[in-house]
């Protein structure tokens, strides 16, 4: 079985669509997607659509769960949030459809496969917390602990936007890396392909090209913060492209 794993898309429909034409050339023969359907890009109801069309087996991510909270936390996060990232929120939540607010509410949080013999995690951040970054630099240790929490031959997950495959024991832990909003100063898109059988088990990284000026131009015209647009071009989370601290260190909304 080849499988396309894929995070992080943050409602970027173009690199979206340069991921999935390059799968197809691979000959995939499933779709699974680790979370972060929306937030920052113009296209959060179109790459909803596409995830739905393709049958891609996806789960909730941290920014896809604040969205659809957003009503309940307005009040709280105009105080407690960057004007920016406030907006983020609140343009994803006010711009989705009904039906697709219903989607990203039921998606689960993690799902749990069997395929040819292994068992496999889907988790957006870590077995721990969707909230954990699991980076190529994380210690061996911890990783041991989120294998034994774990319980999978298995575990792809995203949150950190930083593609890696590391093993530990038994298990092997994936990073997809981040299709909508890289944040290691490369804008292509990442994703990774898994081929997997009872005697096989190959995974491989992939960056991938993809019109970037498209989702730059969206943004602008749908009157977005310019720092979003700075993100797609740049490769750079939010806190990097405005030049300050994040008032919640470490965390990827």
């Amino acid at each position: 079985m080849r499988i396309a794993l894929l995070g992080d898309i943050h409602a970027n429909l173009p690199a979206l669509q340069a991921v999935l034409e390059h799968a197809a050339q691979k000959e995939i023969g499933a779709i699974w997607n680790v979370g972060d359907i929306v937030g920052y890009g113009s296209f959060p109801n179109e790459v909803i659509q596409v995830l739905r069309q393709t049958d891609a087996t996806s789960i909730a991510g941290n920014y896809d769960l604040k969205v659809i909270g957003f009503p309940e936390k307005k009040a709280k996060w105009r105080k407690s949030k960057r004007a920016e990232k406030y907006i983020a929120f609140r343009w994803a939540y006010e711009s989705l459809t009904a039906a697709n607010r219903r989607y990203l509410s039921r998606l689960p949080e993690e799902v749990r496969l069997k395929i040819a013999g292994r068992r496999i995690l889907l988790t957006h951040g870590s077995p721990a917390s969707m909230d954990e970054h699991l980076t190529p630099a994380t210690p061996v240790e911890r990783l041991m602990e989120l294998a034994q929490l774990g319980r999978a031959e298995v575990i792809v997950c995203g949150h950190s936007h930083q593609a890696f495959t590391r093993q530990v024991g038994d298990t092997w832990f994936i990073n997809t890396g981040s299709v909508g909003r890289p944040g290691d100063g490369d804008p292509r898109a990442a994703y990774a392909i898994l081929d997997l059988n009872r005697k096989e088990f190959n995974i491989q990284h992939y960056r991938v090209e993809y019109n970037i000026t498209a989702i730059v131009d969206a943004i602008r015209r749908a009157g977005l913060p310019e720092a979003f647009a700075q993100m797609f071009i740049r490769g750079y989370d939010l806190d990097v492209v405005l030049g300050g601290p994040a008032e919640e260190p470490g965390e990827f909304e």
